[in-house]
């Protein structure tokens, strides 16, 4: 889960919870329409810009010195459940380097300033990671992967409202088709708020003392911020699933390059490598992820 926080003039609303203009439309918009498993170069490039221009980190010379510029939470709280045995599948970082040529970088970089002249100031990116293994020990507890995915956005509001000096006004993707999230609230749980509405294609909400948080359906390509948040998200994830899958290639090169979704090269991928994984002693809940209702 990604979040973009940005300080808006009265101008620049308009702007930040519009579609992309025809400026930024081959830069910014749906991930999925933009980038796809194995060329994520222009969300590589928005992450750098953005943490560049967010002060989260300038000059940094490795895509683990990105991610650890714009991860939520800290390296000794993601890597606390980790087998010690196999921490390298998901930490491993060799052979990574930076794929953006620096043209597009520099076109990233002029977008922003383009987007800060309309009255769209970036203030602050950050990224909540969450792998298999936390969805898993979530799932024991009763609670779905929509629901980690909604407590996940949940600290992302709170982290961008801790972090300014007003309340927040926050658009995000429908989670999970639900139209009522008071009762699945969990970091916001128990907070006083008025429900403003609550439907297919939008459900918002007030918070005293945080702000606005709407589910919009469709957002990452109708909310100029969600897109970006959704690009650098993709970039984040890709970086995450190659190193999976080059940790499994190491012993077994035949593997396929799965992209971890729901297709038939990343069921190969499973299959073809049950009887290795439990060779090296990988735990299960590491690997894939459990169904609520397993």
């Amino acid at each position: 889960m990604t979040a973009v926080t940005a300080k808006c003039a009265d101008d620049g609303v308009k702007v930040a919870f519009g579609r992309p203009g025809r400026a930024f439309s081959a830069r910014l918009g749906d991930s999925k329409g933009l980038v796809a498993y194995g060329d994520s170069a222009l969300g590589e490039a928005w992450a750098r810009a953005l943490a560049e221009r967010t002060g989260r980190g300038h000059d940094l010379a490795h895509p683990d010195a990105l991610f650890e510029a714009l991860s939520l939470d800290p390296r000794s709280s993601l890597r606390a459940h980790c087998p010690s045995a196999h921490e390298r599948q998901c930490w491993g970082r060799e052979g990574e380097a930076f794929i953006a040529e620096d043209e597009m970088v520099t076109k990233v970089r002029r977008d922003l300033d383009r987007l800060a002249k309309r009255g769209v100031a970036i203030v602050r990116v950050e990224v909540a990671l969450i792998c298999n293994d936390a969805i898993n020990r979530a799932i024991e507890k009763g609670l779905s992967r929509f629901v980690v995915d909604l407590h996940a956005m949940e600290r992302l509001v709170l982290s961008a409202r801790a972090s300014v000096d007003a309340d927040v006004v926050a658009a995000c993707g429908k989670v999970g088709g639900y139209n009522r999230y008071s009762e699945h609230f969990g970091p916001l749980g128990g907070r006083l708020h008025a429900i403003l509405c609550e439907g297919r294609a939008r459900s918002e909400y007030q918070f005293p003392g945080v702000g606005r948080i709407a589910f919009v359906r469709d957002a990452d390509e109708t909310h100029l911020l969600v897109g970006m948040a959704s690009l650098v998200g993709k970039w984040v994830r890709d970086l995450m699933m190659l190193r999976v899958v080059r940790y499994h290639r190491e012993v077994d090169d035949s593997l396929p390059m799965a992209s971890g979704y729901h297709d038939p090269v990343t069921t190969r991928f499973i299959a073809q490598s049950a009887l290795l994984r439990r060779k090296r002693g990988l735990p299960d809940s590491c690997f894939e992820r459990r169904a609520l209702n397993e």
